[in-house]
């Protein structure tokens, strides 16, 4: 083993001691992901890697990696294109063989695989995007009870000279230890979600909106990120429980509720506040960014066909640093351009 290899394992070790101590204290399971990826794919030098989470019989895609895809389409667009759709458990593939029989497969060429009952390499997604999938490491998410709560997928392993190279089969150790973490990581979340969520809705409450926007408001001073906040609220939500009754606008609220998490970032925080107001948290993200997202929103409510009627909703939106110097003086400040929404005609976007 060279000095170099015996080094980078040492500093691996040192990281999973910290990924072990962030699972005390971090709530956000994304960033936790993003994490365990980027140390899997650094020590092992993989192109490409995703983190797929297992959801009743298909995995969905939770972190997805690529440089060389990023280096040609961009972050935004390769994001786009690999999370279109989740991967179902019955159709044959690498990862959901491994999500089934918790084996770990370690190939040299993806299309030498061939298709046998449930392992197969799907070409589709290479061709559609001009790339080239050749090595391929895939270790289940096992938690301590046995249970595979998702898989991790590398690709591509790369040499001094970046070429494409097998998987080094020394690293399966330290993949399961990588693995195991990211399944102790999503027990934690899941098990937070009980307190944290909406019964309603199953979005995130307001006690969880309570610490995510502080956490969001100090890493935003310490690090110097934008930090934008979007209040919605359902206009004249009161006006349909009245006319159709409880239960349709307990239905309206789902399909509100529904429609916010199709059409947002997987990293976005979606909150309901109370009764028909919502909030989203956007990390990472100035007042530009966040109007342009709330637009958006806007536009697919209101174009949506409810069960109920027309529905359409009034936006707030703060940012940090531009609005605000304080968690509390955000959610103020949006609070303000939201009842500005509102007293100017409703169904429209209003910043400070």
């Amino acid at each position: 083993m060279s000095l170099t290899t015996t080094m980078d394992r040492t500093h691996l070790l040192e990281e999973l001691l910290e990924i072990g101590i962030a699972l005390t204290s971090e709530r956000d399971l994304y960033a936790l992901l993003e994490r365990i990826l980027d140390n899997a794919r650094r020590f092992t030098r993989a192109e490409a890697g995703t983190l797929f989470l297992r959801e009743g019989d298909h995995l969905r895609f939770a972190v997805v990696q690529n440089d060389f895809l990023t280096a040609k389409l961009g972050r935004r667009e390769t994001q786009r294109r690999l999370q279109a759709a989740p991967v179902p458990l019955s159709e044959a593939s690498l990862a959901g063989h491994v999500a089934k029989t918790g084996e770990i497969i370690n190939v040299a060429d993806a299309y030498a695989v061939g298709i046998r009952q449930t392992l197969a390499f799907n070409q589709a997604v290479d061709g559609s995007n001009d790339y080239g999938t050749r090595s391929v490491f895939v270790v289940p998410l096992q938690d301590l009870a046995g249970n595979i709560v998702g898989v991790l997928e590398l690709i591509n392993a790369l040499d001094d000279n970046n070429a494409i190279v097998p998987f080094d089969p020394d690293y399966e150790k330290l993949l399961r230890a990588l693995a195991s973490q990211a399944a102790v990581a999503i027990r934690n979340a899941r098990l937070e979600d009980l307190s944290f969520k909406d019964n309603l809705t199953d979005l995130y409450n307001r006690r969880y909106f309570a610490l995510r926007i502080d956490e969001e408001a100090k890493r935003s001073a310490r690090f110097g990120h934008p930090l934008s906040l979007v209040f919605l609220d359902v206009d004249n939500f009161k006006a349909l429980n009245d006319a159709k009754g409880r239960p349709a606008g307990d239905e309206t609220l789902k399909e509100v509720a529904r429609l916010l998490v199709r059409h947002s970032r997987s990293f976005t925080v979606i909150t309901r506040r109370e009764g028909d107001d919502f909030g989203a948290i956007l990390a990472n993200t100035p007042k530009a960014g966040a109007v342009s997202y709330a637009q958006r929103i806007r536009g697919v409510l209101e174009d949506h066909e409810f069960a109920h009627g027309r529905v359409t909703a009034s936006f707030g939106i703060a940012s940090l640093p531009a609005d605000a110097a304080s968690a509390e003086d955000l959610i103020a400040a949006a609070d303000r351009a939201l009842n500005e929404a509102k007293l100017h005609g409703r169904n429209r976007v209003a910043t400070l």
